[in-house]
């Protein structure tokens, strides 16, 4: 999008969050706790009804769909890139709940990687059946990799049973922490399983679409994040027993499975970030806020060197994930997700910036006291979120080790490895020596 475009859109997203959301995160969250006690028919909230048209009249909607996405998919997106949508979703980040915003202008998890993964992957007829929709913000989706039987870090862990009987695959096996799949405008799955236990490591695995009505799915529970649902999105385990679905259903054909989550993965993680960093600017913006009203030992708080340092530390470490994270954007944008170099950044992003948030909020949580803790801030909120995404997307330690192997492998093109290294020591020269012991 050119300059003057985006800069109009930013200001319209503005004025969008401090008319509608910040004013109404609290009406949110009592009816999405409404309706968590009401039952199990997870619905969305009147107020995300209602602010989702307001968004999509203003143009704020599918801000998340690059430029190429949108021509793979056939539609008309904002036509921002990676480098651009950066910049937005730190503004939606800023919101309480971290993806109210988002939810409002259809830029919410899991469903834009997997929009993203049916633009992409999907044929003409998994695209007009659920990728309409959900650009349309008429249904939701959910994607189901983890399992509680193995270490799910390790995509290759993945066992549950996809076999193929004719024209069908059956499904059996039980996944879990399944975002999204609560709700009941949840209609479609991106379900990751095995289809092919003989093949090679990389190439037993594939995706497949699994229509939520499908019988024999049963949503066994809402799991609990630090004692929280997250309705009406929730985390779920999930039994498949016997869940039939066409072999048409399959993405991209047998055994693709890593190559779709490689594909997938990249994007999801990064606007968790750039989320993040929103989380981190209104922890800040709060800290500072709070140290110049209280007053301690007979001065503000902000009057304090150590506080004074946390603020300064704090303002380091964002500044310094947001460049991270822009870099790696705009990597995207000019040598795509396969480059090596894009998913060195990639990782890095992913295994920094949560912790760094949760580092943030945490030093606001400190400076507010007893209020730090309560519902009386979006503090707890954001480092819980935080800490959760530590382990979204694949915990810390995976994206680390993926980052060293990229960094071992690109240092062997370096010319400081070619041509510089330790320097030769002249034995020769010595500073003192014994004279030979006398026999």
């Amino acid at each position: 999008m050119e300059p003057a475009k985006f800069d109009a859109l930013k200001e319209t997203l503005w004025k969008f969050m401090q008319e509608d959301i910040y004013p109404n995160e609290k009406t949110f969250e009592h009816q999405n706790e409404a309706i968590e006690r009401a039952g199990n028919d997870w619905d969305h909230s009147a107020i995300l009804k209602e602010l989702k048209k307001k968004a999509k009249s203003l143009g704020l909607w599918n801000l998340f769909l690059p430029v190429d996405s949108a021509k793979l998919a056939g539609y008309e997106g904002a036509g921002l890139n990676n480098l651009q949508y950066s910049e937005v979703c730190e503004i939606l980040g800023t919101s309480s709940h971290a993806e109210f915003a988002s939810e409002c202008c259809n830029c919410a998890s899991p469903d834009t990687g997997n929009m993203e993964v049916l633009a992409r992957f999907g044929t003409a007829e998994q695209k007009e059946k659920w990728l309409k929709p959900l650009l349309e913000g008429e249904i939701r989706s959910c994607f189901a990799m983890t399992e509680p039987a193995v270490a799910s870090s390790d995509a290759s862990n993945i066992g549950i049973s996809i076999a193929r009987e004719g024209d069908h695959y059956v499904i059996n096996g039980t996944k879990w922490w399944i975002t999204g799949a609560g709700n009941i405008n949840c209609k479609i799955m991106i379900l990751m399983g095995k289809t092919d236990p003989k093949a090679s490591a990389f190439k037993q695995q594939s995706q497949i679409l699994v229509p939520m009505d499908t019988p024999g799915i049963t949503l066994v529970r809402a799991m609990q994040t630090y004692g929280h649902t997250d309705p009406p999105k929730g985390h779920f385990e999930i039994d498949f027993n016997d869940v039939r679905v066409p072999v048409s259903n399959v993405l991209l054909g047998e055994g693709r499975g890593f190559e779709i989550a490689q594909a997938r993965l990249g994007p999801g993680r990064i606007h968790h970030c750039m989320r993040m960093l929103g989380q981190a600017e209104r922890s800040l913006s709060l800290m500072c806020k709070r140290v110049q009203e209280r007053t301690a030992f007979g001065r503000k708080l902000a009057q304090f060197d150590t506080i004074l340092q946390e603020i300064a530390r704090s303002r380091a470490e964002i500044e310094q994930g947001r460049m991270l994270l822009r870099t790696a954007a705009d990597n995207m944008d000019r040598l795509g997700n396969a480059d090596p170099y894009t998913r060195q950044l990639l990782s890095l992003v992913k295994a920094l910036i949560p912790s760094m948030v949760a580092q943030v909020a945490d030093r606001s949580i400190q400076a507010h006291g007893a209020m730090g803790f309560s519902q009386d801030t979006m503090l707890a909120s954001a480092y819980m979120g935080a800490r959760w995404l530590r382990m979204a997307d694949g915990p810390d330690e995976v994206h680390w080790r993926t980052a060293g192997r990229i960094e071992l492998q690109r240092q062997k093109d370096s010319p400081l490895t070619k041509h510089t290294g330790h320097f030769p020591v002249d034995r020769t020269q010595v500073f003192r020596r014994n004279p030979p012991a006398k026999l």
